[in-house]
């Protein structure tokens, strides 16, 4: 039997490494799972790992208000380490570009235990836009024994870095198999909620969501008024906004929008009533990665407020595209599909993230490789 450590610390990467904890669960011959929540973000990663029915074996509230980068990964670093001492660890399974893979990914490397890093391969190239997360990504790559590359071009963007092709594997993205965990009682309870919170879910429904941390500033300033002068133009359309609790957003979101009167800002979903709102919407507006991938399983079109991604999947494919924090865009991009029916802009294209059966594709790999 092996020990597999699997670390994690915010909601995406619960949501992507749930599918594949608990398929490994199905072999509890083979497999020992201990959990390891560094808390990065806390109310939001326990929240979503009940839903799932998990637990952490280790919560380590890694986080503290207004603390630097710095802090913060000196702090994981120290609290994992101590992990590490208790535990006979054979593999740890890191899944993203947080700090809290990165420091996983170190901590198992200076324990001299192999690194599995699920949706590898990502790349925008500039090492500050994702920032900080293209810079983790990249040095995650450096220390991980298997890659479990999302796509072919995230496998080829890791042979350009000289990354040896046999330790490659492209088995599609977990979110995928996330999405059909839903029950259909897990979509009547989201469907209630929604209608106890007397908000208005039909053909006419727009989510936005905004957090990043490069869209601080200036840039959620002309994001905001974009939204506000949307929101006043099309005021027979419901916009949905879960409000992330950075201050940064959360505190400017707040105080320009919650007069308007069909928009309603919400604390941050749990996970199946997002994807509730993701399954209905007529139009997507998101800086997220992880809705960048889901919502051509909806076909619904999805603007990416970002100047560069790693999905470009998606903008090749044509299910999604980019407007960045610019207002003129965001506002031209969005008249073009909120100024027609929902029917007519539905997505036509394949998702390109993969089919719901990656878990099964990264254990059968993890198996070879311990055989």
């Amino acid at each position: 039997m092996k020990t597999i450590a699997f670390i994690f610390g915010t909601r995406p990467e619960i949501i992507k490494l749930a599918p594949v904890i608990l398929e490994l669960r199905k072999y509890p011959e083979n497999y020992k799972v201990i959990i390891c929540n560094t808390e990065q973000q806390k109310e939001l990663s326990n929240q979503t790992l009940s839903y799932f029915g998990l637990r952490a074996d280790y919560n380590l509230d890694c986080m503290r208000e207004n603390q630097s980068l710095s802090e913060v990964q000196a702090r994981i670093l120290t609290s994992l380490n101590k992990v590490y001492k208790n535990e006979k660890i054979d593999a740890t399974i890191v899944q993203g570009d947080t700090m809290t893979v990165l420091c996983g990914a170190l901590t198992s490397f200076y324990n001299k235990i192999p690194v599995f890093h699920v949706e590898a391969g990502l790349r925008s190239y500039d090492i500050f836009e994702p920032f900080p997360e293209e810079v983790m990504r990249q040095m995650t790559s450096r220390v991980a024994d298997l890659h479990f590359a999302p796509t072919e071009i995230n496998k080829d963007a890791l042979i350009k870095e000289n990354i040896d092709k046999n330790k490659i594997y492209v088995v599609g993205n977990t979110v995928i198999d996330a999405l059909f965990c839903l029950s259909k009682d897990i979509i009547e309870q989201s469907k209630r909620f929604f209608e106890k919170n007397n908000i208005k879910i039909d053909d006419k429904l727009v989510l936005i969501t905004a957090h990043r941390r490069e869209n601080h500033g200036e840039r959620i300033d002309r994001i905001i008024n974009a939204i506000t002068d949307l929101a006043n133009k099309y005021n027979d359309h419901t916009f949905v906004i879960p409000v992330h609790p950075n201050p940064n957003v959360h505190n400017k979101i707040h105080s320009r929008m919650q007069h308007l009167k069909n928009v309603s800002l919400l604390e941050p979903l749990d996970y199946p009533y997002l994807v509730y709102l993701m399954k209905n919407a007529k139009l997507i507006l998101t800086d997220s990665g992880g809705i960048q991938e889901e919502a051509p399983s909806f076909a619904c079109p999805t603007l990416v407020m970002r100047y560069e991604t790693e999905r470009k999947e998606g903008i090749e494919a044509g299910v999604s595209k980019l407007v960045g924090a610019d207002y003129n865009t965001i506002i031209s991009e969005s008249e073009k599909i909120l100024s027609r029916s929902k029917s007519e802009t539905r997505l036509k294209a394949k998702n390109p993230y993969g089919d719901g059966t990656s878990s099964k594709k990264i254990e059968a790999v993890i198996r070879k490789y311990f055989s």
